[in-house]
């Protein structure tokens, strides 16, 4: 395992146990940790505000929730696991028998030793979840439930990391933070923006300005597009990361726009870190991207994640863990997110100022001396295909696209070729879209 790895597991493993939910301490103290080395600057939104087309909600507080049985003993109990107690559960202190009490179990018939993950967040509902095989051989008698929980006025949490660039258009990097003991979903997309934050900040010569940001989901997304109106009206590309962690293939949910770079860049980054990466078409169903992606906003954002949301049975349950997470397969998804970050910020346009005829580069020390070889090397292939499609309208990632070479390698050979004078800049690649 490499430290890559090893740090980006332990930081999923040191999120799982925390109680997060839409709002509440739960996701603060997911902040405390993931701000331990990061800069995570803190948005407080007061619960009653409005938000777009909703309100932030009251904050949900959770002291206790607990089933006690015909014998006295608490067979569920939200001390021994988060998904216990459906998300959001209105206070109760009450005696049921089975059949009332078995109104408010939450279980999986086709899963029957799982917990599933349910949440009442919008209703005045509450319930409970277990295992199917432990709901069914629940015996008749009176049962006592009870959550000790309350709806205050609070607040929702937003986190951001602000990464500046030499330009103020932005990279939207999105992750939501609300799932309890969930470990997949998100806790690997928590520890892979944290792992992307760290790294931009630590770069050179930026093109692009970055927004990582961490917030609960759907409310949270929405908030932010609330609050930040100034931040949304620069963002010209965007990743939510989301899933990252089990055994499925690299995957991407291209933006609603369908093609936008960062769906093009996405489409040549990801194959090179995984043969078997795949490209989905935008629907209005799955995690924030749908928000970003609204007719109202139509932001260029897609989503990176290996196995669909729903589609594996791990999802939603109590089966969602660290170990089902695996470390290797989580580093390779923060690399692979990292180059397609830095593909889209080495996109640039130039023009050839040598366009009649190829420049000769061998007296600039750019070619190779020994001619009558069969087939150029690789820099010298881009060095052609960059000077040949420089026309001051195509960018790094049109001629990356027709060429099949890296957007990564185009972007360097491009710098060498402007250092000696063969190319300018022109307009930047959101200029010309």
């Amino acid at each position: 395992m490499s430290d890559l790895a090893a740090r980006l597991h332990g930081l999923v493993e040191a999120l799982y146990p925390l109680p997060r939910s839409i709002t509440g301490d739960g996701v603060r103290r997911t902040l405390d940790l993931l701000g331990a080395d990061l800069p995570i600057e803190r948005t407080e939104v007061r619960s009653g505000t409005t938000v777009l087309d909703w309100q932030v909600p009251d904050e949900w507080v959770l002291r206790e929730a607990w089933i006690e049985g015909p014998d006295g003993r608490r067979g569920v109990d939200v001390a021994d696991h988060n998904l216990h107690v459906v998300g959001y559960s209105r206070p109760v202190d009450a005696t049921l028998d089975r059949a009332a009490l078995d109104a408010h179990l939450h279980s999986l018939p086709d899963r029957p030793d799982l917990i599933p993950y349910r949440t009442s967040y919008w209703a005045d509902a509450w319930g409970f979840c277990l295992p199917h095989r432990q709901r069914a051989a629940l015996p008749d008698g009176d049962y006592r439930v009870r959550i000790d929980a309350e709806l205050v006025p609070g607040s929702l949490t937003l986190g951001e990391v602000h990464v500046p660039g030499a330009s103020e258009d932005v990279v939207l990097v999105s992750t939501h933070t609300c799932h309890p003991s969930l470990a997949n979903d998100n806790c690997s997309g928590m520890a892979v923006a944290a792992e992307l934050a760290r790294r931009l900040l630590a770069a050179d010569d930026l093109r692009l300005s970055y927004r990582i940001v961490f917030c609960p989901a759907t409310i949270g997304a929405i908030t932010w597009l609330a609050v930040r109106p100034e931040v949304v009206a620069r963002v010209r590309h965007g990743v939510v990361l989301a899933g990252l962690g089990d055994p499925g293939p690299l995957t991407w949910k291209r933006s609603q726009r369908g093609n936008a770079a960062v769906d093009r860049a996405a489409a040549m980054v990801l194959p090179r870190h995984d043969a078997g990466a795949r490209l989905l078409d935008f629907s209005p169903y799955g995690y924030d991207e749908r928000q970003y992606c609204s007719p109202g906003f139509d932001l260029p954002v897609g989503r990176l994640s290996r196995q669909v949301h729903g589609t594996y049975p791990e999802y939603h349950t109590s089966a969602d863990t660290p170990a089902f997470v695996d470390a290797d397969r989580l580093a390779a998804a923060a690399d692979a997110a990292w180059d397609l970050l830095m593909a889209i910020d080495a996109d640039r346009t130039f023009r050839n100022l040598a366009p009649h005829g190829e420049p000769q580069l061998g007296r600039r020390g750019l070619y190779d001396t020994l001619g009558a070889r069969p087939h150029p090397g690789d820099l010298q292939m881009a060095m052609l295909w960059v000077l040949n499609q420089s026309d001051g309208t195509r960018s790094l990632l049109d001629i990356a696209e027709r060429s099949g070479l890296a957007p990564a390698h185009l972007a360097d050979v491009a710098g060498i070729l402007a250092d000696h004078g063969l190319l300018e800049e022109t307009r930047s690649m959101e200029e010309t879209r």
